[in-house]
């Protein structure tokens, strides 16, 4: 896979912003920018960008957000919204107008955000295995997880300074692969996502972005009464065996997005939380015939 790029943008008094493209921008294709889940990066899009039916379908981008990746802001705090206006500054640089959005996780929120910001750029969004929620007693009322619970003994272990030699603990890694894909399917796949965390989290910088990261997943703004102002289709996938968030937030939330020409909730039948990961060919297909039905 091709190394990510980055560009400079303007936010946060310049921002440099890591991004995957790895075939030729064509213009005459719709765009489907890519949003990656709680700290992993573009190469949780590997199956998307490895998928030729989908690469066929539409021009391939993954921005890391805030926090992730090889995405770097001047200062230390930032938001969900500082990355919904720096993809949009991504999008000018390369020359993009208009784009559809999927997220994952964390990502889906991300592209709620974009559709309310620019809503003439967004040509509809792809959210997968998320919540529009904030950290709340509804949501796990409904079966989703408690985020205060689970991140916030993260942030304690976080906030204190470290040496040039820290990495983030392998425990941290398993979590993740556990809540994401329910696992690692191999030894070299456990062993990839160790290296990309050791890399994209080391020293006392990489420990002050996955506090920062953590800090947005936890006290992040919730979404419902800005979901409105949504005007663009919504294809929501969420799989069955999310741990994070359930099919059933996914159901009553979508009825939130009232002016979105259309909304609708795909149900996949084993589909982890890093859905996009764990039933590519599922989210690859759908999201080929949503884009050639609304482009």
């Amino acid at each position: 896979m091709t190394r990510t790029q980055t560009t400079m943008v303007p936010h946060l008094g310049g921002s440099q912003i890591g991004y995957r493209m790895p075939r030729p921008y064509d213009p005459t294709k719709p765009v489907l920018v890519m949003v990656n889940s709680f700290s992993t990066s573009a190469e949780l899009f590997t199956p998307q960008f490895d998928d030729d039916a989908l690469a066929g379908a539409a021009n391939l981008l993954a921005i890391e957000l805030f926090g992730h990746g090889d995405t770097r802001s001047p200062g230390e705090t930032f938001t969900y919204w500082d990355t919904a206006i720096a993809n949009f500054q991504v999008m000018d640089a390369l020359g993009i107008d208009k784009a559809f959005v999927m997220g994952t996780s964390q990502g889906g929120w991300v592209a709620a955000r974009m559709a309310m910001l620019q809503p003439d750029r967004i040509q509809g969004i792809v959210p997968l295995g998320t919540s529009m929620d904030a950290e709340t007693i509804r949501s796990q009322t409904l079966g989703c997880w408690n985020g205060d619970e689970v991140c916030s003994p993260v942030i304690a272990q976080l906030t204190a300074p470290v040496g040039d030699d820290w990495t983030v603990a392998g425990e941290f890694t398993d979590f993740i692969l556990s809540a994401g894909i329910g696992g690692p399917a191999s030894d070299a796949q456990r062993e990839h996502w160790h290296e990309l965390h050791r890399k994209n989290y080391a020293g006392d910088a990489g420990r002050r972005r996955l506090l920062m990261a953590a800090i947005n997943l936890r006290d992040r703004d919730g979404l419902h009464g800005r979901l409105g102002y949504v005007t663009c289709p919504v294809l929501w996938m969420h799989g069955t065996s999310d741990q994070v968030y359930s099919v059933a937030n996914a159901q009553d939330e979508i009825g939130l997005f009232t002016a979105a020409p259309d909304a609708r909730v795909e149900v996949v039948e084993g589909g982890q939380h890093f859905l996009s990961a764990s039933h590519p060919g599922q989210v690859n297909e759908a999201t080929i015939a949503f884009i050639d039905q609304w482009s």
